[in-house]
């Protein structure tokens, strides 16, 4: 998969293929994205032309909305390439969204960001607008196209009659659930980062933690504690994370932070990186009135993961 980060105007050619190209923000790469994108596969196989993926970054809101400085994204532009290449696309484009990107007039992006690149299908979801104030949409996409390529619109996917969108995945993130976010995403909903030294204080009770450092700017679950696999050193293991403030312990961080007890595992992993899948809520963040009390309920809480992932202790 070769990738290509581009930037208005074009200043230069891409030594690229003609190709049926999905276009969208996909943020997520949901079960909907994956069918926008699967149907530009079809149509390159079809076609013999090359496929390829047209993504933006950062969010447009970011631009168009001063207010917003920073947005947590559920797929960081890494975590989204890597959900194309195992798509098998050929092509990525992740053009940058800047002011003048927001300015472009619909017919002048479809000339500039698709016909001068040599796409000669498209296929986009049926709310995907472009230019200036969203102005284009697949409508008028048929006379931007100036007769260069074909279009596909893919119509709303829905999940248990209800619209697969990045927006209700965030929500049911938000509110820890989620076997309904996977339901959506087509896969558990992943947080990366690097293995980092923290307090040691796990040691001490019994239920030494992997301290997880963020990689990205992730969208993160509902505070408390999560039944999780981690990926690891090539390897995958069980266990429970606590995603929170550690309230016991009054360490007042400002930000939450992601712990994992890996089960039945041992070994010094410092500065690794591991990826972390949530499969299910199993309580809120709380304080407790002293040790003996926190890993009493932390035994229990290993017994119903246990159970959850049907694996013995």
């Amino acid at each position: 998969m070769e990738v290509f980060e581009l930037e208005y105007p074009i200043e230069k050619s891409l030594d690229v293929q003609d190709m049926a190209l999905a276009i969208g923000y996909f943020d997520g790469v949901h079960l909907g994205h994956q069918k926008v994108i699967g149907e530009a596969k079809k149509a390159a196989e079809e076609k013999h032309l090359k496929s390829a993926v047209m993504t933006f970054h950062p969010h447009p809101s970011v631009v168009l909305n001063k207010e917003i400085q920073e947005v947590h994204y559920l797929t960081p532009k890494r975590a989204k390439l890597e959900q194309f290449e195992n798509l098998g696309i050929d092509y990525v484009f992740i053009v940058k969204f800047n002011e003048s990107l927001a300015q472009l007039e619909p017919d002048k992006f479809a000339e500039e960001f698709l016909i001068k690149l040599g796409v000669k299908h498209l296929v986009a979801g049926f709310d995907f607008t472009y230019g200036h104030k969203g102005k284009g949409n697949m409508d008028t996409m048929k006379e931007h196209s100036k007769g260069e390529f074909t279009l596909s619109m893919i119509e709303k996917v829905s999940h248990n009659n209800e619209k697969i969108s990045s927006t209700a995945i965030r929500n049911k993130i938000a509110e820890g659930r989620m076997n309904d976010a996977r339901q959506l995403l087509g896969r558990p909903y992943r947080l990366k980062g690097r293995v980092k030294k923290g307090s040691q204080r796990g040691h001490t009770i019994g239920f030494p933690t992997a301290n997880i450092q963020l990689s990205d700017d992730y969208y993160l679950p509902k505070v408390g504690v999560y039944a999780v696999q981690l990926a690891l050193n090539g390897s995958t293991y069980y266990g429970m994370a606590n995603l929170g403030y550690k309230p016991t312990f009054k360490e007042g961080d400002a930000k939450p932070s992601l712990e994992v007890y890996i089960f039945d595992f041992s070994g010094n992993i410092y500065g690794k990186e591991a990826e972390v899948d949530f499969f299910t809520y199993i309580r809120e963040e709380q304080k407790f009135s002293g040790i003996e009390e926190l890993k009493s309920q932390l035994r229990h809480d290993e017994e119903m993961i246990r159970q959850f992932f049907a694996i013995s202790s």
